[in-house]
């Protein structure tokens, strides 16, 4: 397995990169298991008081300590599925980096999408490791510093296979989202790996 690239953003913040941590047999092999083996769903977030439907199917899944509160909602994990737990171990003799919870999210089409956002929740930690492994169709992921892109901007397409982890101060100075896009574009599986603090 080849090593990640390391991505300066400055003020303490930085990725790693990989365009292709796992090769696309495998990928797409993945991809297919993902699919049938997490309960996907969709629900409901509360958004400036009011709920609205997240656009993208999702499932948290964990060691039954990893609960945390996302847009006003407790999040209670499900088990680490065994394509999920074959990855977490992998990530985990890489990275150098435990990992107790992934976010799994389900795009279905251009019209899914991910908000711009930080994970900066306190169940986090203070400087969180956010390991980001895609799946199927190549999504722009895009980041924004904080104070406007003029302060920081970077665009990158997430292709299936990549791996993109965030370190640092990059939850702290930048948010993060995936946008709508308008012309066809197939399913992807994104999964976020992270570590939550034990309340």
């Amino acid at each position: 397995m080849r090593g990640l690239t390391q991505i300066e953003l400055g003020e303490g913040a930085y990725l790693e990169w990989l365009e292709r941590w796992l090769e696309p047999e495998e990928a797409a092999r993945t991809f297919g298991d993902l699919a049938h083996e997490v309960p996907w769903e969709a629900r409901a977030i509360r958004i400036f008081g009011r709920e609205v439907m997240q656009p993208r199917l999702v499932s948290w899944h964990g060691e039954p300590e990893a609960e945390y509160t996302y847009s006003g909602v407790l999040q209670r994990p499900l088990p680490f599925t065994p394509t999920l737990t074959r990855l977490r171990v992998a990530l985990t003799e890489q990275l150098a980096v435990p990992f107790n919870s992934v976010l799994c999210n389900l795009y279905r089409d251009g019209r899914d999408s991910m908000g711009m956002h930080s994970d900066a929740e306190p169940e986090l930690g203070r400087d969180p490791v956010v390991a980001s492994l895609s799946l199927g169709a190549a999504r722009k992921f895009t980041l924004r510093h904080r104070r406007g892109p003029a302060h920081g901007k970077l665009d990158l397409w997430l292709g299936s296979g990549s791996l993109l982890v965030m370190r640092g101060s990059t939850q702290h100075v930048y948010r993060h989202g995936v946008p709508k896009v308008s012309t066809p574009v197939g399913p992807r599986i994104n999964l976020t790996f992270r570590w939550i603090e034990s309340r």
